[in-house]
């Protein structure tokens, strides 16, 4: 491994030392296949519970599905950079291993010999990473199969996802609101009530359901119960279909459409458009 040969060029390249260095790097070079098995479980950015409970946050399927995919195409750009910086490695590697098989002055071999040394430990800090990015695009690739299964669809639509928009926002800025008012005393932050007011519902209306829910969970608690996460789930989606309709009436109040299907990749309208090449007899 270019780590244990480091490790000896290190060792003989003391010169003056104390000898408990040389037992260190003993104890270091009899260790390290352990060390490096080990460390190959974690050449990835996050663990898969991170990923899909922090990393990919949103509370609604299709808006998890779309940042998924997100993370999937930050990942295959990243393969790309790192396979393309791999290809220049390893074309950079022959060309200095070709040179030292002509290269005649002592010094400049040596010099050749390190900076072969440094391309092969360069490379193999390149492999461990790519591997690791293909084990995280695995999993989000696994991961997208999952939603489109629970979604029960073979595929999403731009229209899918813009139909379901509303529903996402509502729920975000819900969630968010609650989650502030635990700790300011049952009150809704000034963010989401500007998010709630973008969204045309009254922030009056939203802070009487934030105060009912977190009433009914203080009864639940005082009788010895636990409130539950799905409880909560199960009353931002109350609160999503109650309001569904209000970002429309906000926009139109405005004189904005929020849904336009002939602007859609997949409009039915754009399907039975004539072909611009055909001519017309």
């Amino acid at each position: 491994m270019n780590n244990d040969l480091i490790l000896n060029d290190i060792n003989t390249a003391l010169t003056v030392t104390k000898p408990e260095y040389n037992l260190m790097l003993k104890n270091i070079q009899d260790r390290m296949p352990a060390v490096v098995r080990d460390t190959s479980n974690f050449h990835k950015s996050h663990s898969q519970f991170m990923s899909v409970t922090l990393d990919v946050t949103a509370i609604t399927p299709i808006r998890s599905v779309k940042h998924s995919l997100a993370e999937i195409d930050r990942t295959r750009s990243a393969l790309q950079e790192a396979y393309i910086g791999l290809r220049k490695k390893q074309n950079e590697l022959k060309k200095k291993e070709r040179e030292l098989e002509t290269c005649t002055d002592d010094l400049d071999r040596e010099l050749l010999e390190i900076e072969i040394l440094e391309l092969n430990s360069h490379l193999e800090g390149t492999h461990n990473h790519v591997n690791g990015a293909l084990r995280k695009m695995n999993f989000f690739v696994n991961q997208h199969q999952q939603l489109m299964e629970k979604l029960g669809v073979d595929e999403i639509t731009e229209e899918m996802y813009e139909l379901e928009e509303s529903k996402y926002h509502i729920m975000t800025c819900m969630k968010q609101g609650l989650n502030a008012a635990r700790s300011r005393n049952g009150m809704i932050d000034e963010g989401n009530l500007i998010y709630l007011f973008d969204l045309g519902i009254n922030a009056a209306q939203a802070q009487a359901e934030v105060f009912a829910y977190l009433n009914m969970e203080n009864e639940l608690i005082s009788k010895g119960n636990a409130p539950t996460h799905e409880m909560t789930m199960r009353w931002l989606e109350a609160c999503a279909d109650k309001w569904a309709n209000d970002p429309a009436k906000f926009a139109e109040r405005r004189g904005f459409s929020v849904f336009d299907r002939s602007s859609l990749t997949n409009s039915p309208l754009l399907e039975q458009a004539p072909d611009p090449e055909q001519k017309v007899a």
